[in-house]
């Protein structure tokens, strides 16, 4: 298993700093699920039995630790008043640096883990439309193909590995393709966070994110 090693600039203080992109998904996750990850203390944002959680995938190119990426599991959304805040069931790194920081300075559930990733190329069905075509222009092919980035994360855990995910991209933004094409004005932002109540730091710590990105809203 290769892991990035320590040699971080995490002892500078903060504020740190990470570039990178990364990828927001969110879902609706059940509250009674969401409720085993969160503190008892705290007050679960749900509706109608369901809160919202997700996931969010980073790559950094720069960061206190150096190149690395992260996968955050978000088990739901918690007050914090006036507003609210994510909090994480699980965090996944491929940084030695980057895990102990998140244990031991931020009460994150950080987790040594490997990211393997690979481009496969996938036939889309035809629709309707274009298998009517196929049957009048004597089944001519009119399938799309498209390339998928296929990301694995597998946790690492003693002298084991063990797999916890398969994210499938199906497409890819990249500015060296398309430039600034369907992506927002660039955006500051402010995000309440809690952390913490762990082995590590049993405390809670708030603090927030200051974020500066611009981003680009996609379907699968």
């Amino acid at each position: 298993m290769k892991v990035k090693e320590r040699s971080s600039r995490y002892h500078f203080g903060p504020p740190w700093l990470f570039r990178g992109s990364a990828l927001y998904q969110l879902h609706l996750v059940k509250a009674e699920i969401a409720r085993a990850f969160i503190p008892k203390e705290l007050r679960l944002v749900e509706a109608f039995g369901y809160t919202l959680g997700g996931f969010f995938l980073a790559q950094y190119e720069d960061s206190p630790a150096g190149k690395f990426d992260e996968l955050v599991v978000i088990a739901g959304i918690v007050w914090n008043p006036p507003s609210s805040c994510a909090w994480a069931a699980r965090v996944l790194v491929n940084s030695d640096d980057a895990c102990h920081h998140g244990r031991k300075e931020v009460g994150l559930p950080s987790h040594i883990a490997t990211f393997s990733k690979k481009i496969v190329t996938v036939t889309e069905k035809p629709n309707r439309s274009q298998s009517f075509l196929n049957r009048i222009f004597m089944n001519s092919t009119f399938a799309n193909q498209m390339e998928h980035s296929e990301i694995e994360v597998s946790q690492a855990k003693r002298s084991s590995i063990i797999p916890f995910c398969n994210i499938s991209l199906p497409f890819s933004v990249t500015k060296s393709e398309n430039g600034d094409k369907g992506m927002m004005p660039k955006i500051r932002m402010s995000l309440p966070s809690f952390s913490g109540q762990t082995e590590d730091y049993p405390h809670l710590l708030k603090y927030s994110c200051e974020i500066e990105c611009r981003f680009i809203f996609v379907t699968c």
